[in-house]
């Protein structure tokens, strides 16, 4: 292994990148081919490519990161920092969504009959399913910050039964989403309404998967001991993601549910 007499870390040249974009190329192709002629052969072909990308990518960073000691106290820092200007563009991302609830709904037009919901448009009850979804992410929110304070205190197998129970929270939430919009008496066509409410609450319902995902990938990595008390910013990226998931939901609970309703 090459020694520096620097604390940063010089990457080595990669193919990930290259493969990535032109999974993204190719994802892209492939959603206009399945919009206009229904077929979605090529979107799937895109998308493979860039979740096989993302596997050896982040196992070359793993690697790098545990087992040749590359990722020091000054390139953590940094990453750190590339978390957490990711999390400001995702609420950048959403606060878009917001604007145009807000804008829709705090001043409806003729079009919709200036009325919020729109006449004909049945919302959902607030106290039944969002209410029973909002208790379970904060629920994993609250389990995830003990694995956080296990993880700091070398209590390994708490760690481990935390993550468990947070990443079970993040499937039991899908599953219940999943049956919401299925009960949904609208649509995304159904006016202005429909559409902010299933993009904001759709995307919302992907960053949950995303992050149950992440908290997986932590879960194995902390049962092949990769994590200690002082090395593993893997884990808090996971942690800072899911709570961020956490307080968009209350945000969407609070507006588009109750308040909307």
């Amino acid at each position: 292994m090459n020694q520096y007499n620097h604390p940063f870390h010089l990457v080595n040249y990669s193919p990930w990148p290259l493969t990535s974009a032109l999974g993204t190329m190719i994802i892209m192709m492939g959603f206009i081919k399945w919009f206009h002629f229904n077929l979605n052969y090529l979107m799937l072909i895109g998308l493979m490519i860039i979740i096989l990308s993302m596997i050896q990518w982040w196992r070359d960073v793993i690697r790098e990161s545990t087992f040749q000691g590359l990722h020091t106290m000054k390139v953590s820092l940094n990453m750190k920092w590339g978390m957490i200007l990711f999390i400001t563009s995702e609420v950048l991302f959403f606060m878009s969504f917001f604007w145009t609830f807000f804008h829709s709904s705090l001043s409806p037009n003729i079009e919709i009959g200036m009325m919020w919901p729109p006449l004909n448009i049945q919302a959902f009850n607030p106290f039944k399913i969002p209410m029973l979804n909002t208790l379970i992410l904060l629920s994993s929110g609250i389990s995830v910050t003990w694995a956080h304070h296990s993880l700091m205190n070398n209590m390994y197998n708490k760690t481990n039964l935390s993550l468990l129970i947070t990443i079970l929270l993040g499937i039991y939430f899908t599953l219940i989403q999943y049956m919401e919009y299925n009960e949904a008496t609208f649509s995304m066509a159904d006016s202005i309404y429909g559409s902010t409410f299933f993009l904001t609450t759709g995307f919302h319902g992907l960053h949950v998967i995303i992050g149950t995902i992440f908290l997986t990938v932590c879960l194995l990595r902390q049962k092949k001991m990769q994590f200690s008390m002082n090395h593993h910013f893997g884990f808090e990226a996971a942690a800072w993601y899911w709570h961020f998931v956490d307080v968009v939901w209350l945000f969407l609970f609070i507006f588009m549910y109750w308040w909307a309703k």
